[in-house]
Formats: C-alpha cells, structure tokens, sequence
C-alpha cells in the first residue's frame, strides 16, 4: 500500500466529516453512504467506502460534555480573565484545531475541546498578571480517553495567552516520552523534533505557523550538556519553549541545575518568564519502589524545587487515577521543595466522549461485559501470578494461544470491513521480569510460524483439505464460538486470513528493549501494523497501543492506580469494538468492576460537591476518609500484624456484604432473623409492593441498627460492618428514620405468606473453605436503588444525572441522593454454579451523598489488608531486571 493511499483516505474521511457536521440533523446510515459516494465522484476516489462512512458515522455521533469543576473560592482568583483580556490571538490553539479536524475529529467534538481547555486555561493565572503567583490543579481524565488531546489543547491556548517556557513530563519510562514528544511535535511544535528528519509536520504544515522552540526531541530527553551548548537563556526567547521529560530525579535535576544556574536572577527567582508544568500520569509520583532514580520522595521534590524557581507558575497534573494526588497533605510544606503539589486551586474532572471504549462498557454493564471479557483459569499451572525471573515457562497456557487464534480472525474480520489501512494490536501482560517476557515471545514466535505457514498452505483450499489442519480447525472454531455474528462466513474469514501475515510484528517491550513499536514508521512507510506486543510495566502506563483488539493479562496487583493503569484496552475502538476480547484472571476481573465503581462514585461526588460549592481541599478531606484509602496506602505502612485506625466517611456510598459465610447454621440464622423483622414490618404501619420485593418506608434508625448488629456476617467482614453501623450512628440525629427494601425473586421459590424470600443468584469471584465473595463485590442489582421512589423522585434522579452529563439512565447514585435518607437493603442469594438448594443472606446499607464531614473510626488489620489487595504484591522492587 502506497504513502498516498492512506493519505488519500484519512483527507477524504476528514472532507466527508467536514461536508456532513454542516447538516442541520445527525445523518442517518444511508444519507452518510449517499454523501460519500457522491464526494468520492468529486475526489475520484475509489477505494472501499465502508471504513470510511463507519468512521464517519462515529464522528458525526460523537459528543462530550463540559466536565466539571472544584475552585477554591476563597481564592483571589478571576476566572473570567480570558474574556476580560481581549488581546489573546489564538494562533496555536486555532492551529490546533485544524489539525484536529484533519484527523478526524468532528467539528463538534474539536469545538468541546477548545472550550474545556479554554475553562482549564481560565483556573490558570493570567500570565500578564504582576507580581509572585503559583496555581496548583489537577484534571481526571479516564484511562485513554484522550487527556493527551485535551492538555495538548490547553498548552496552545497557554502558549497564546503569554506562557513562555511549559515543561510537559511524560512518565517515567522512555517510549513513553517519545510518544509524548511525538504528539507535542505535531500538535504544537510543528515540525519534527528528530535532528536527522526535521520537516515540518501536523500543524506545521499551515502556512506561517510559528514553531514554538523545545529543548528535547524524540531521540533524547532533557540534559544540561546539551541546554548548555544551545547557549541561549528563557528570557532571550520571543516565542514559547517546550520541554518533554521524564519523570526521573536525575532528569528533574539536570533541569533545575540549569534553569538555576543560567537563567535565575540574583534573588534566585526566574521572573518575567511565566511558566506552565503539566504533570502526565501524575499519580506516578507516588509508585512504590527502592530504585533511587524513581524514588517518589525525591521526585517530587525536585517538582517543586522547579516551579519554586519561577516566580510565576502553574501546575497542572493529569491522571486518570485521582486518589494518591488527593492523599496529598494539602498543608505540607519544605522549606527547601516549598509548597506540596496538592491541587489546591482546582480540580477539573473530565467527561468522555459518548464513543469512548471504557470500564462501563467493559466491567460493569453485564451485556457487554460479558461478550468482550474472558476469565484465564489456566495460567496458574504454566506461569503462576507468583513467579521468579529465573521461573523458565515449558509451555504457554492453552488460553493464551487461543487469545491469538482470536487476534488473527480478528485481524482478518476487520480487513474485510476496510480496515486494512489501520493499525490491530494485540497486548500480552504476563509477567514483570524482562527475562520471562523475552521466553514468552520465542513461544508466540513459534506459535506465529505454525499459523502463517498453515493459512499459506491452506487458505486457498477446500475445507475438505483446510479443516484435517489441526490450527485451521482452531480459527474455524474461533469464529464459530466467538465472532459468528461478525457479518462474515467462514469462507470469507479463510480467504482473507493470508493477508493477516503480511505486516504482522511481535514486539517486547520493556525497559531494556530496542524494538520500538512506532506505529508512525508503518505509516510513513504507506502500510499498518498489525502487531503483537508483549510486556509488562512499559506497557501499564501511559502508552498508546493502537488498534488493541486483544488483551491478555495475568498479573497480580490489587492497587488501583497499578491496575486500572494496566487497562490499555480502554479507548475508542470505532468499527471494532464488537470483536475486542479482554482475557484476566477471575480476581482481576472482580476487582476491575470493583474499582470502576468506586471511580465513578468519585466522580460523582466532585459533582455533587461542586453543587454544593466546596473546594477541593474539602474533598482532598473527604477522599482521605473514602473507604477505599486502605486498598491504596495501608499496606505500605503496616508492619506485620499491626491495626490501624484511620477515620472513614461513607457518605455517597453503599456497604455490602460481598464477603459471606457459606455455613447453613448461620444462614439459617440470618433467615430467621430476616422473617422476625419482616413479620413486624420492621416496626412500620405497612409495607409496599415494589414489584420486586417491600419497602418498609420511615423505619426508625435504631430498628435498622438493631436488625444489622443481630445479622451475623462472615468474620472477615465484621470490621466493615461495624463500621457502617457506626456511620449510621453518627448520623442519626440527622437522620431519624430510613427505609427498608426486602428484595426478592418471586419466580424463584417466593412464599410471602410464610415470608421466604426468592433469591438471587450470583456469580463468584472466589470460594475459599467456608467464604464466599460475590464477584465484582456487589451483592444488589443495577437499578435496585430506585424501587419504592415516587416518579417525582425518578424525574429528579434524572435532572441530576442530566446535569451530571449522563444521557442515559441514572446510576444508583443518583437514585441514592433523592432518596435523601439511609436505605437498608435485603437479600437472599444463591450461588451461581453451586449448591442449587444454597440460601445465603446478604444487606446492604445505603447512604445518600452531602455528609462529608461526618466521619468513624475504623479498625484494619493485616488479614484484611492482604485480603483486599493480595499478599504477593506486584509491583516494582530492586532487581535489575524488572520491567
């Protein structure tokens, strides 16, 4: 395939795109196929169509909110300074913009951008501005959802506005950085930053664009050697200055030096020379680990040691996983490192995009979850989740191999769609040690040859010779049971699965690799890359896998930056999303719904506390009582068999019991007790029906108190219980009564008369001996929030999630807050697969969301911990060969 031909696609997808955003109405289908055929007369265009208009259908469809922001009010801070202004010229942004449009992106979706960087660019100080400032913030985006485009919007705009010298860093690992650097190279640089290939490109190619300078290219990071060479100082420049850097102390310290030494006034200070630090993957500051040059302390040390010398600064940090920068103490303070990089100013949570790829889809809507996710349960037996880096693997576990059966008919369903032209990726993650990756690829590559030789030599044969080849048979078999409503036959798969081989790579990539898995190359050189790429931590964070189809993953991490950051199969996956696959472990599976849910809580609470004007010191407050704060940063102070007490809120949230006792006698207990309180209505007049179970409306704290401390729940979910039972407590001069909802199945057994309840049944992320842990850890049903809720309540429930940015239905969050009082919720469940006679009693306590302050103290101990985040933990230590 020519250079041309995949330019002359993406131009003409990108002139469809651009002829149908001027139609007054969304197309349909057909209209968006009759505009193309007649433009593709106009351009005597004559490829395939279908990708084409799939493509353009997305883009007409795709929408993104505005997001969401806390602000310090207090703050003597303008956010109205952009309009007030009125001397910006918007030739970077503007720029950028266009290059936007020319990739793609419909108008409607460039015009979101702009306007949420141009709200970001607002919490910023207005660079004129005189005198001594600093701005700290923060912007949750979602795991590759596009928080590149959006920061690379707000340094156009920054760069417009009057920011002189912006420092981007990049992660801590260095194909990152040139991934980084690439981006900034065509989204703002404008030209190449290679010194052996610099044209101009990405918005450089518009007539007299005016390249911002930078001090680092795709070849090499920051240095004072070479700073020193160029001779110049900030202050002698007239245009912006970019750089792209690591996260690493040695880096940060090269730079500091120099800006120290070469451009700091006698005071100490840089002034005149406004300046802006995004801070990527900010998290990462934080990773656990021994290796001196990665040492968080040390990091973010030097962080701030740079912006104290700039008398004029903003930090902006970027990440998808909030929680360790909102752990910050935001009262810190060093005499030498000055103030902490608690984003103190401002705290921007971003929306998706309507198209985006992300957990919802993947974990926690059943539908869907259910056709892209695969549990590995065979790993174990050939490369266990515990395991050395002198651990050789004799095989590969069946799973994985046919993982890549399904990349290869994935690969081959997608040409015949007209994807031919676009990058397919496949992503193995099974161990941490540089060694063990290496020793999984020379198996792929083995398995790779025997595919590619079988499809050669029988592609092109009747299945009556094809099917007696024993890996024929296998991708016959794959497109039945995985792929059969693909819109493709067998013969069609089988005739188009020899071009599948024709630019497929295996990649390791690690930290001592030099295979560079430079998806532009390919392009540069007209073709796509179908790829398989193999790795560990270089590939949990930050880097692009383009086109991923098919993940495989077996790794043991608990921790929710580590894990949801490991989640490179999120993103958009326009015309392809149907034939992704995600292949995880059981537990990993159950812990990715778990912390999808647990980020969205989140989120939902910057909403509802930015409705309630308050900052983000008070919800930095608030997370440090979140819950889920023993998951992220126990287990990294706790000596062996230490408790500790921290001070949890709960608010916003719901306590289940997803850990449960599989002993009958105290199941039968339990349902004894449930019939007690349900035979009194729990103290009430009356109950209603809900359709699905009663509702005991206003029933008084204490009764509810009284009905959970005679509940008898499995050992290891004491603590947790009790200190819900606390919570409710605190709250109970607020909250004199709450509700009761007795849910039940009727289809399954239901005898009111003699109250026994229908379960219902759940699936298991794990018996052990006599525990057993819903998957997923949700014992209640989507939706169950909203029984017994007037439809004055649903509509609000509604407004609210409008508001929210959520088209759709509302979340149990949404249903919880118009319930304004607590909820105690009942069930009987039944394990799915298991005992069929099997009766396990379970609750959940509910509480709405506004009580931030209230706060209990709670008690963990080591086997919790361990039990939450695994005893084995998988993150990084001092062996040289760790990835």
């Amino acid at each position: 395939m020519t250079v041309n031909k995949i330019e002359n696609q993406r131009n003409f997808t990108s002139a469809l795109i651009s002829a149908l955003s001027i139609l007054p109405e969304p197309p349909t289908r057909d209209e968006v196929r009759r505009r193309a055929r007649e433009l593709a007369c106009v351009f005597g265009y004559d490829d395939p169509l279908e990708s084409v208009i799939e493509d353009a259908l997305v883009a007409v469809d795709s929408r993104m909110g505005a997001g969401v922001s806390l602000v310090d009010v207090e703050a003597d801070h303008d956010d109205q300074w952009i309009d007030k202004r009125g001397d910006i010229d918007w030739i970077y942004s503007d720029a950028y913009q266009a290059y936007l449009k020319k990739e793609q992106l419909h108008p409607t979706v460039v015009q979101s951008l702009s306007d949420v960087a141009t709200k970001i660019l607002g919490h910023l100080q207005d660079p004129k501005s005189d005198g001594k400032w600093d701005r700290r913030g923060l912007v949750i985006g979602h795991v590759q959802s596009g928080k590149t485009a959006n920061y690379m919007g707000v340094i156009a705009k920054a760069a417009d506005a009057g920011y002189k010298f912006i420092i981007v860093i990049a992660g801590i690992h260095n194909n990152l950085r040139k991934q980084t650097q690439g981006r900034i190279d065509e989204g703002f640089v404008g030209r190449s930053s290679d010194p052996e290939d610099r044209k101009k490109v990405g918005v450089g190619l518009l007539r007299d664009y005016p390249h911002p300078a930078t001090l680092t290219n795709v070849h090499d990071d920051f240095s004072k050697r070479t700073a020193n060479q160029s001779g110049w100082k900030i202050n002698d420049l007239n245009k912006p200055t970019v750089l792209v850097i690591k996260k690493n102390v040695s880096t940060l310290k090269s730079l500091h030096d120099w800006l120290k030494e070469m451009n700091a006034q006698a005071d100490g200070l840089i002034t005149d020379v406004p300046m802006l630090m995004i801070d990527d993957e900010a998290d990462n500051a934080s990773i656990n680990t021994n290796k001196p040059e990665l040492d968080p302390t040390k990091t973010n040390a030097m962080l701030r040691k740079i912006l104290g010398l700039f008398a004029k600064s903003c930090y902006v940090g970027y990440t998808a996983t909030p929680f360790a920068n909102i752990f910050i103490n935001p009262d810190s303070y060093d005499d030498e490192a000055y103030e902490e990089l608690f984003p103190r100013d401002f705290i921007v949570s971003l929306d998706a995009p309507n198209t985006y790829f992300g957990p919802e889809k993947v974990f926690i809507d059943d539908s869907s979850s259910a056709r892209i996710v695969r549990p590995i349960l065979d790993c174990e037996d050939y490369l266990p989740l515990s395991h050395r880096k002198d651990d050789e693997p004799i095989e590969l576990p069946p799973s994985l191999y046919a993982a890549i059966d399904q990349f290869i008919v994935a690969r081959a369903i997608r040409n015949l769609r007209g994807q031919i032209n676009k990058h397919c990726s496949m992503m193995i993650n099974v161990s941490r040690f540089v060694a063990v990756q290496q020793r999984v690829r020379n198996f792929v590559s083995i398995y790779e040859k025997k595919l590619r030789e079988a499809v050669k030599a029988n592609y092109a044969m009747p299945d009556s010779v094809s099917q007696k080849n024993d890996i024929m048979g296998a991708l016959k078999s794959c497109l039945e049971t995985e792929y059969s409503d693909c819109g493709f036959i067998w013969p069609d798969i089988k005739g188009a699965l020899n071009d599948v081989f024709g630019n497929l790579q295996i990649f390791v990539v690690n930290s001592s690799s030099d295979e560079a898995l430079d998806y532009k190359k390919y392009e540069r050189d007209g073709s796509s890359l179908t790829a398989i790429a193999i790795g560990g931590l270089s590939l949990s964070r930050g880097l692009t896998i383009e086109g991923l189809t098919v993940s495989y993953m077996y790794r043991n991490t608990r921790m929710y930056d580590t894990l949801m950051q490991m989640g490179r199969w999120f993103g958009y996956r326009s015309g392809f999303e149907d034939l992704c696959r995600v292949h995880l472990s059981p537990d990993s599976i159950n812990w990715y719904g778990h912390i999808a849910e647990a980020s969205e809580e989140l989120r939902q609470q910057i909403k509802a506390m930015r409705r309630d004007g308050m900052s983000p010191k008070q919800f930095g407050l608030y997370v440090k009582a979140h819950p889920e704060r023993l998951l992220i940063t126990a287990a990294n102070k706790m000596r062996a068999g230490e408790r500790v007490i921290v001070n949890q809120n709960f608010t916003g949230r719901i306590v289940e019991s997803y850990i449960l006792p599989v002993n009958k006698k105290i199941n039968e207990e339990n349902e004894q007790l449930i019939k007690k309180y349900w035979r009194n209505k729990f103290g009430c007049t009356g109950l209603e029906d809900t359709g699905k179970g009663w509702l005991a409306r206003d029933v008084e704290i204490s009764e509810i108190e009284a009905f959970l401390m005679a509940f008898r729940s499995h050992p290891d979910f004491t603590d947790r219980k009790n200190a819900a039972i606390s919570y409710l407590s605190a709250l109970s001069e607020k909250y004199t009564t709450g509700d009761v909802l007795i849910l039940s199945v009727s289809a399954n057994g239901e005898d009111a008369a003699n109250y026994i309840l229908g379960p219902q049944e759940r699936s298991s992320a794990g018996h052990n001996g006599d525990t057993w842990r819903i998957s997923k850890d949700r014992v209640a049903s989507r939706g169950d929030e909203k029984l017994g809720l007037s439809e004055l309540q649903k509509d609000e429930a509604v407004k609210i999630a409008r508001k929210d940015g959520q088209d759709k239905n509302p979340s149990d969050y949404h249903f919880r807050s118009v319930r304004k009082k607590p909820l105690l919720m009942i069930h009987v469940l039944r394990p799915v697969g298991r005992d069929a006679n099997a009766r396990v009693p379970a609750f959940g306590l509910s509480f709405p969301p506004g009580d931030y302050q209230t706060e209990v103290e709670v008690v963990a101990n080591q086997v919790w911990i361990e039990r939450m985040q695994g005893a084995s933990f998988d993150t990084p230590d001092e062996e040289d060969d760790y990835d």
